[in-house]
């Protein structure tokens, strides 16, 4: 059976409850981060395709293991003939028979096992699957949360483009400011709107990539709702990178799904050397009939009635080397197995490290940017207080305000690309997503 973490199958039970309170009194829907995980995992189409693989796992291996009941069919059939020396001739059969196969060689028992491996491996698969939607949930969900805390500040900046550009204007119309200047101005207020409208396109692009992963219609009205990402500061703290490499080593399917699939190929070694040894069968039918319907019916069935039990042993002799050779084509694809099963882990290992390192990496990065933002917001309302007394130059003005909108997209990109890289470490490790 499928097993989910605790987190998500807890809240897969409390989803229904959310969405509908967040969707009474309005027709948008304000789904948070664990709200899409758990929607995702009831209504993704591509989830629910494996979900029917699963099913059709199942279905496999009862079939493999009614394979080892024997078989039983009847045959009734009736004839009217005519002729010159017979007429109105009318014959008929009955019979009922059975057949069952003892042994051929361990093929029955190792196909059960082979197609229970098969479904382990299909839910493997779908733990594979749920990892990777998650990820994606989570870069389109937290792209979506950059665009939103960019657009506030965007605003921010627009509505003090706007009032430079009047305090302008009415200073160009009174001569205190060249026409240079004013075009400046005209021209930042410009392109801060064009931010702002890029920004806007950029937040409905990502709220359109949330609905797919969702199974949602495109024009579902949909507003995501903030996590507390206060608790970055602690997302900040990791543990050892030895320990988050064994976490992921255990928790990832891909190691796992190797494993099975080496465990696969030796089955299929097993299945293929079965058809070296004998086959050894049971059957057996009862049967009777008649000539002709108009006389003595009920005595013909008796007189004529037989049964029949036999064994019947199937000895492999030469089949061209047919055996030989799926034996050994089956000896080179667990060694193919085998192989990917090392290099599956060579890569996991390198995967895992690497975002380690990159997790770091990312943290500085956002500490850094959060320090350059607040002091370059700082220095661009000093800026903003001089310049309204004509302290400084437009010029001057217009760089320092260049200045904190590229330290404040930095700020907002660190910021949220930390928090993707960190959560897919939670990921890698099975652990619930600090930042839900």
């Amino acid at each position: 059976m499928k097993r989910y973490p605790l987190l998500l199958l807890v809240g897969a039970f409390l989803f229904p409850l959310v969405a509908t309170a967040q969707t009474t009194g309005t027709d948008t829907l304000r789904l948070t981060l664990e709200d899409c995980l758990f929607y995702a995992l009831d209504h993704n189409y591509n989830r629910q395709v494996r979900m029917l693989n699963e099913a059709a796992a199942e279905e496999n291996i009862e079939q493999a293991r009614k394979n080892r009941l024997p078989n039983l069919s009847a045959t009734v059939s009736e004839t009217l003939s005519d002729s010159k020396d017979n007429h109105g001739s009318w014959n008929g059969n009955y019979g009922v028979s059975t057949g069952a196969t003892l042994y051929q060689g361990g093929n029955l028992k190792e196909t059960i096992r082979l197609n229970e491996l098969r479904r382990e491996l299909t839910y493997l698969q779908t733990d594979q699957y749920d990892n990777e939607l998650i990820i994606q949930i989570l870069q389109s969900f937290l792209t979506a949360l950059g665009n939103e805390e960019l657009l506030r500040y965007q605003r921010f900046v627009l509505e003090a483009s706007e009032e430079q550009r009047r305090q302008g204007r009415e200073l160009f119309a009174a001569g205190e400011m060249i026409e240079s200047d004013y075009l400046l101005l005209e021209a930042q207020y410009a392109s801060d709107r064009n931010n702002l409208l890029e920004t806007e396109i950029g937040l409905e692009n990502s709220l359109s990539s949330l609905k797919i992963l969702l199974s949602l219609d495109p024009q579902e009205p949909m507003r995501i709702v903030y996590p507390d990402t206060a608790a970055i500061r602690s997302m900040l703290i990791l543990p050892s990178e030895d320990y988050v490499l064994d976490r992921s080593l255990e928790s990832l399917p891909e190691l796992r799904i190797s494993d099975f699939n080496v465990e696969i190929a030796e089955s299929g070694v097993r299945i293929s050397r079965s058809s070296f040894f004998p086959t050894v069968s049971l059957s057996g039918s009862v049967g009777t009939g008649h000539v002709n319907t108009f006389s003595r019916y009920g005595n013909q069935l008796s007189d004529r009635l037989n049964e029949q039990v036999g064994v019947s042993v199937s000895i492999p002799i030469f089949n061209r080397g047919q055996t030989r050779s799926n034996v050994t084509q089956s000896r080179i694809a667990l060694q193919q197995a085998e192989l990917s099963r090392m290099q599956t882990e060579l890569e996991i290992r390198n995967t895992v490290v690497q975002e380690y390192r990159d997790v770091v990496t990312a943290g500085n990065r956002f500490l850094a940017s959060e320090i350059r933002q607040e002091a370059y917001f700082q220095s661009f309302e000093a800026y903003r207080a001089m310049f309204e007394v004509s302290a400084i130059t437009t010029v001057e003005l217009l760089q320092q305000q260049n200045n904190y909108i590229s330290a404040l997209n930095d700020y907002i990109q660190s910021k949220y690309g930390f928090l993707l890289i960190r959560s897919i470490l939670d990921v890698y490790m099975g652990e619930p997503l600090s930042i839900l």
